[in-house]
């Protein structure tokens, strides 16, 4: 099935840097100001204009020649910038500064391990870092490895206790030089913004490429939805205040990234109570003390928050909506969530990191005359095509399962130095997102199950190839095979773990299976980010099935296992 957006068209996307859709109000009006960050552990409150002010000097010493006392960044000269940090206000305000100067950065995992950071480094090849002093030993680790110099990696918020420089310190050298300022500078449709990581459809995590152009689409495409919105409540009389969200999930994801630091600035203003990282009993005190009205979530958080002990003892009351995205988010949960939380709104949609942000969003019953039904995860954006494919090519029949297939301006511009990836994935200006998904006679986009092996615990990506290779990886030379794919156990009826099969070495056999088992497991937690842990666990087995081109068979795995966990259930 092939269906075009309903929605109005969006207008032209401009060559233009996105920074001045941020921030440079219309000609002849002015930007009211007001608090847009507040650090949810100190209470400081950062107003628009300071934050604007201190992101323009960021910008300047960033951006300017080192004879002036800047960096002399810029990504004509193939500079690019690492961000390893959990969150913080000022992660978002070194993120506008690059976009500013036309800089890319690469968002990086947080709960990286040296191992993996430096994969990471190999594969979007930063020159500069920004780092949370906590994780500077991980940092000095991984660059040593990939050969970056230390005196190129910075502190981003805070101090590492050495003789290291800060943000805030290359933003004072500048003021008290008073350097005149480095101009916003010209960007068009394709200048590259920022890589995100993703698994695509399979394999080891890959860079995505987010141009300008994405941003300006995404964020114009998400503003006309509102305005459908309004339209359909007749909110005629915007609030007094802007609504205050809490923000929790990690600014380096896609998801978190583009609603806190890109979609507000666009759109209507919104104050983000800024968490360093998820902790839920830090979330439920952090809702009532900031009277959170706003929640971005995924399906592992809502499960959380609707069974931690102390959530019948919060002050819900100033909570009006919520957000769930990152993965699909099941029926039964998503009923728990809006029984609890009574009249909270919430919405749901379908994205990915190819395609900036979302592409979908579930509307209002009764917006354009249909009627929202439960299992959809909504009607598609504004100049978005979207296709259902079998297995042979042709393209599926309304309510039939099949490949989604995505067309928009929100596409990104491929993987970064993966050129296979890039012509397996972005096929003639569409996006094979690897999920199943069928279309209904009105639109609406139901997910069925996702076709690729790319598991998503917890909201993140998990490649079950990365976790092999970190398997083979083992010094001791335990196995000659593996495989991992995503069984169940995990948090929601739908939430795959991954768990490894492995065929034992003569010297993993002389050690034993129990003994082998032990240190492989160790060995992944050493190298491994907790969510990639192997909660599924481990078994031995003779042989990995395979097809005749040697393609790992982990359907006829997972379906044993799953039949002896079924069995197990009953009893």
């Amino acid at each position: 099935m092939h269906i075009k957006s309903q929605l109005p068209d969006l207008p032209p996307i401009p060559d233009a840097n996105v920074f001045d859709l941020f921030f440079k109000a219309p000609q002849g009006a002015q930007i009211a100001d007001y608090t847009v960050y507040v650090d949810a552990a100190t209470g400081l409150k950062h107003s628009l204009r300071n934050y604007y002010e201190f992101v323009r000097d960021a910008a300047t010493a960033l951006g300017v020649p080192p004879a002036r006392g800047g960096l002399g960044l810029g990504g004509e000269a193939g500079d690019i910038v690492g961000i390893f940090s959990h969150n913080c206000v000022s992660y978002a305000a070194l993120v506008h500064a690059l976009l500013a100067i036309t800089t890319p950065f690469a968002n990086l995992s947080a709960y990286a391990t040296a191992y993996e950071l430096a994969h990471s480094l190999k594969t979007v090849k930063p020159n500069y870092l920004f780092v949370q002093p906590a994780l500077l030993p991980t940092a000095l680790a991984a660059a040593k490895e990939v050969g970056l110099p230390e005196k190129q990696i910075y502190i981003l918020e805070g101090s590492s206790g050495d003789e290291r420089l800060s943000l805030q310190d290359l933003v004072n050298r500048i003021r008290k030089g008073s350097i005149s300022r480095e101009p916003v500078r010209l960007a068009n449709k394709n200048t590259l913004a920022y890589f995100v990581f993703s698994s695509g459809t399979s394999g080891l995590p890959k860079a995505v490429m987010i141009s300008h152009g994405n941003l300006w689409a995404m964020v114009l495409s998400q503003a006309i939805w509102r305005q459908e919105e309004i339209k359909f409540l007749r909110e005629l009389t915007p609030p007094k205040a802007p609504p205050v969200a809490l923000c929790f999930l990690p600014m380096y994801h896609a998801y978190p990234l583009n609603i806190v630091a890109f979609r507000m600035f666009g759109m209507a203003p919104v104050t983000f109570v800024i968490m360093e990282k998820w902790e839920a009993s830090a979330v439920l005190k952090a809702i009532p003390k900031y009277r959170i009205e706003a929640l971005a979530l995924v399906p592992s958080a809502v499960h959380q928050l609707l069974n931690h002990p102390d959530s019948a003892k919060t002050d819900f009351s100033s909570l009006a909506s919520a957000g769930c995205g990152a993965a699909h988010l099941p029926t039964t949960l998503r009923d728990n969530f809006l029984s609890h939380f009574g009249n909270v709104t919430l919405s749901e949609g379908y994205g990915m990191s190819e395609l900036t942000f979302g592409i979908s969003r579930k509307s209002f019953d009764g917006m354009f005359g249909l009627k929202v039904p439960d299992s959809t995860c909504g009607l598609i954006n504004s100049n978005v095509e979207v296709r259902t494919v079998r297995e042979d090519g042709s393209e599926a029949d309304v309510d039939e399962p099949g490949e989604l297939w995505v067309k928009a301006p929100v596409v990104a511009l491929g993987y970064y130095g993966n050129e296979q990836a890039t012509q397996e994935t972005f096929v003639d200006g569409w996006v094979r997102t690897g999920d199943q998904m069928r279309i209904d006679k009105d639109g609406f986009l139901h997910f069925v199950e996702r076709k690729k092996d790319t598991l998503k615990v917890g909201g993140a990506q998990v490649s079950p190839s990365e976790i092999e290779n970190v398997l083979h990886a083992q010094p001791d030379g335990l196995i000659t095979d593996a495989c991992v794919a995503g069984v169940s156990g995990g948090r929601t009826s739908d939430e795959k773990v991954p768990r490894a099969w492995v065929v034992l070495s003569d010297e993993g056999k002389r050690r034993g299976a129990e003994e082998a088992v032990k240190a492989l497991e160790a060995w992944t937690k050493k190298n491994l980010s907790p969510y990639k842990w192997l909660r599924g666990g481990f078994e031995v087995v003779n042989e990995i099935p395979k097809s005749p081109t040697d393609k790992i068979l982990r359907r006829l795995l997972q379906e044993r296992f799953e039949a002896q966990y079924t069995a197990r259930a009953k009893l």
